[in-house]
Formats: structure tokens, sequence, C-alpha cells
């Protein structure tokens, strides 16, 4: 299903997103060296049920995932990188942290995903990881708007991550949003510009570059959710909801201060 928003969506769209952008942001200031995964995973269940939100997740039972994911946040640490499933992890100094979050407000979802490292200790390699999928986020969003092709995203994305060394997984991307969080078009990481779903204004978009260092292979942990890096290599992750205007692609999930 590919939803098109009318404006009072999307409207509800912008505060699901700012509610969003505020909670990673929130759990990364607190993601210090001695933080459990746990404490993180019942932070944002808090943080949620005061906003008046929704998880996107606890419940979420798709065809990938073993049973109810069960938790309000994906918490993925050093070769973890989608899907990871808070569990008894005491955080370390130099741990490269992402947070994957998605809520529902209003009858609309937002996702986003950070990355950042943990303490004092900052691995060059992982700094510049988790910049590549920074830029090729900023690359994708940059490609996107109205008469512009999910192609053209997945070929801007892809452009970046290969030009900074990472080889790319395309079983898991981007995707469509609105109602519920995992909807058509899929947006891959890499792919061929002026080809795939013309984008329409009133359209959401949550593109989600991630890396591994040294692989494209996925392996799954015993919870049947966490998938970690098949050569035990760190990885990276950056996330947002984006939507199609007139102008151009608004990013819904930015942070304040940003």
């Amino acid at each position: 299903m590919i939803e098109i928003l009318n404006p009072t969506l999307l409207a509800r769209a912008r505060d699901t997103g700012a509610l969003v952008a505020d909670i990673l942001q929130t759990l990364k200031s607190r993601s210090t060296v001695g933080t459990s995964l746990l404490d993180i995973d019942r932070w944002t269940k808090t943080m949620i049920a005061e906003a008046g939100a929704l998880s996107c997740y606890v419940d979420y039972e798709p065809s990938f995932g073993r049973g109810p994911f069960g938790h309000y946040i994906c918490t993925a640490v050093n070769d973890a990188v989608l899907h990871g499933r808070p569990y008894d992890y005491t955080l370390a100094d130099g741990d490269l942290l992402t947070l994957d979050l998605a809520v529902s407000k209003g009858g609309v979802a937002a996702d986003a995903a950070i990355s950042f490292i943990v303490g004092d200790t900052k691995p060059p390699e992982s700094v510049a990881m988790i910049s590549a999928t920074e830029r090729a986020l900023a690359a994708g969003i940059a490609a996107a708007g109205p008469g512009a092709r999910v192609g053209d995203i997945s070929h801007a994305i892809g452009t970046v991550l290969s030009e900074a060394g990472y080889p790319i997984n395309t079983e898991f991307g981007g995707h469509g949003i609105g109602s519920t969080m995992h909807q058509d078009p899929h947006v891959s990481n890499t792919g061929r510009p002026g080809r795939g779903y013309k984008l329409r204004p009133g359209l959401l978009l949550a593109l989600e570059p991630w890396v591994m260092a040294d692989t494209a292979r996925l392996v799954t942990d015993a919870d049947g959710w966490t998938l970690r890096s098949a050569t035990g290599c760190r990885t990276a992750h950056s996330e947002h909801t984006i939507a199609i205007t007139d102008d151009g692609a608004e990013i819904l999930t930015l942070p304040k201060q940003a």
C-alpha cells in the first residue's frame, strides 16, 4: 500500500516526527557508560506514554521476526545493526550504539535512527562509518522531490556508501510510512536513477542508509530479531522520515538543535 497524506494528516506527521526526534535526542543524552539497554527501553516506554503516543514496535510481528518484538525501541550495539532487541547489556566506553524508534500519534507514524559512540573513546573507523551513513542520508533526501523516482534516492544513497568503501546490503532499506510503520514503496540503499515509483506530494518515506564495515552479509541472533554483521565487524545506521512536498523533501524527524 502507498499512502498519500492530505494536509491534515501531514500536520499530524510533523508532530509525530518532532516527538520521535525529541525522544531520540533525550535517549542519546542519557546513554552513557554504565547504562543498560533495558533502561533505554523503559525510558522510551515512559516518554511515548507521556506524549499520548503509541509504540510501533511492541506488538509488531512481521515475517522477518520471531513473535512480537516486545520492546519500545531497537538498540543495536557494535556488530548489531538492525532490529536490535534490548537486553541486559551495560554500555561500555567506545561502544557504537544505534537507536531506532518508530511511534504513532494522531494516526500517523514516524521513524528515525541515530548512531553514536558512547563515552570518551572515539574509534576513527567508527566515526567515519557513522559519518558515511549521515552523508548518504543527506544525499538521499536531496534527491527526493515531486517528479523524482525512488531509484533516484537509492542511487544517491548508494553512491555515497560505495564511494566510502562500504558493501551494501539490499535485503533491508527504506520504506513508505503513514498510518502504519512499514509501507510501499521499498527504498533500497542502492539503485538505478530514473527507475521505480514516481514521488508525489503527500508521500512519506523513511530513508535509512546502514552499513557494515567489511561485509554485506547479515546473521540473525538467537533472539530471532537482532541482525548482526556476519564477520562481527561494527555497523552504523542513520534514518529520517521525510515528506514529499511541492518544494522538495521536508525532514520530519530533524532534532530541534540541528
